[in-house]
């Protein structure tokens, strides 16, 4: 038997009273409202939101269906969790201002599309993630065109993954060279070149259309480098004796092959070919203002889609940049987009999982198609996702075998300074100097800036 005292404490020890034993004395020190038990069950029942913030180049159709798909599943993954993007899609020439005013203003973003010439730059600044570890868990480097992979590394460590490229090549209008009598096999070198540029000069003289497209936008070394390539030569080499770092790159490309290359766009200048300042990516040759033109594989995205399966019978395309002879190899240059993910970035694995599914070629087959971009992973370019490739892109297969000819620009920190200092040499020739006076000034400001004066 109890007494009464011991009857009172037993009755009071039952478990809703113990409860309250508890919340009591946590009471005294917080507030009650933090620990409301209704309020905790709520807190657990409502979805994690989580905002993500990007910062893409244009053109914004390929991030709003790369994105909106993309989102759709990875939400699907994370059903407890609401997940958002906010992405801003800038003009090419703002994009690596803005994205590194925004690192290195500490700014929150989770993701980032570089061009491949900037990863060295933003990587060697810190404002980038060290994502070689994921890749690994990841396993899908071997599936990717080895360039292509390179392209995302940096010191031996990966920084982005390039998600598609470009090649660039001879387009031009069927019916134009049909009516002036010109063979497009005369345009594959050089002296061909420049003769088939004065044959459509005279028989479009009433048309109001140019013969031959040349471009002097900021981009303009991008469409030398094939001639420095070709003849194999290179913009930088890596040599002994850098005054701190040891062995480090070299501006080379005012060697004789860089001098001949630079001779052949004054021949075409000399020729009456003019100089385009402004640039539209293509779709100057789409709207049939240019006859010929060497540009890249996007420019498929500047006609109408339901003009693609007929669209061969219009346009021509020679896979190659003109060569000095049929003796000499071409050569192209290869582009296209990194995704890192900033330092700044809260969510780096959320996002990493976000690149992932962009990558995956059942999400990122439907943007390929539509803007007509190249993949850089095999699986797409040459596996079972390839048919729809070929039956779906005007001349898929021809632009593909270009890929084994086509090169990357450097991603060296100082590249895009260099690129600058070609730009000027080259612009300096449209204007009459000298090709090889141009280069060697252009390449004792590039010594400067890699530090070997």
């Amino acid at each position: 038997m109890f007494s009464s005292n011991e009857t009172h404490i037993i009755k009071f020890l039952q478990p809703k009273n113990i409860a309250i034993l508890l919340i009591i004395p946590l009471s005294l020190f917080c507030s009650i409202t933090v620990f409301n038990p209704v309020m905790i069950i709520n807190s657990y029942s409502q979805e994690e939101t989580i905002k993500l913030t990007a910062i893409f180049a244009e053109p914004k159709e390929r991030w709003d269906i790369l994105v909106e798909k993309a989102l759709e599943k990875l939400n699907e993954i994370h059903p407890d969790k609401k997940i958002q993007i906010e992405y801003s899609v800038l003009p090419y020439s703002d994009t690596r201002t803005q994205i590194l005013t925004a690192m290195a203003g500490k700014s929150e973003l989770d993701l980032v599309s570089l061009d491949q010439i900037w990863l060295g730059e933003f990587a060697e600044a810190g404002f980038l993630t060290d994502i070689t570890e994921k890749t690994k868990v990841w396993n899908k480097s071997s599936d990717w065109y080895e360039n292509n992979w390179l392209g995302g590394i940096y010191n031996d460590k990966v920084y982005g993954i390039w998600a598609w490229t470009d090649v660039r090549a001879l387009w031009y209008w069927k019916d134009l060279l049909n009516q002036s009598g010109l063979s497009p096999e005369k345009l594959k070198t050089w002296d061909g070149y420049l003769q088939g540029f004065k044959i459509l000069s005279e028989k479009l003289t009433d048309k109001n259309i140019q013969p031959i497209h040349l471009t002097s936008a900021n981009h303009v070394p991008d469409m030398w480098y094939p001639y420095l390539w070709m003849l194999d030569g290179n913009i930088l080499e890596l040599r002994d004796g850098h005054p701190s770092k040891g062995k480090y790159w070299f501006p080379t490309y005012n060697s004789k092959q860089g001098v001949l290359a630079l001779e052949f766009l004054r021949d075409q200048i000399n020729a009456g070919i003019k100089p385009q300042i402004n640039h539209f990516w293509g779709q100057e040759f789409a709207d049939k203002k240019f006859a010929v033109m060497l540009e890249g594989s996007w420019i498929l995205g500047h006609f109408p889609k339901e003009e693609w399966k007929n669209l061969k019978e219009k346009i021509g395309l020679i896979t190659m940049f003109p060569v000095p002879n049929n003796t000499t190899k071409t050569s192209t240059m290869m582009g296209g987009w990194l995704f890192s993910i900033p330092e700044t970035s809260k969510h780096k694995d959320l996002t990493w999982e976000l690149i992932t599914i962009m990558l995956d070629p059942e999400v990122l087959m439907p943007m390929l198609l539509k803007q007509g971009y190249l993949p850089t992973q095999k699986s797409i370019a040459e596996g079972n996702y390839s048919k729809e490739m070929k039956s779906t892109i005007p001349y898929y297969e021809e632009l593909i075998s270009l890929i084994p000819y086509a090169k990357g620009r450097p991603n060296i920190p100082e590249y895009p300074q260099i690129a600058d200092h070609i730009r000027t040499a080259i612009e300096e020739v449209y204007q009459g100097a000298d090709p090889k006076q141009s280069l060697d000034k252009a390449v004792e400001d590039s010594m400067k800036v890699l530090g070997w004066k």
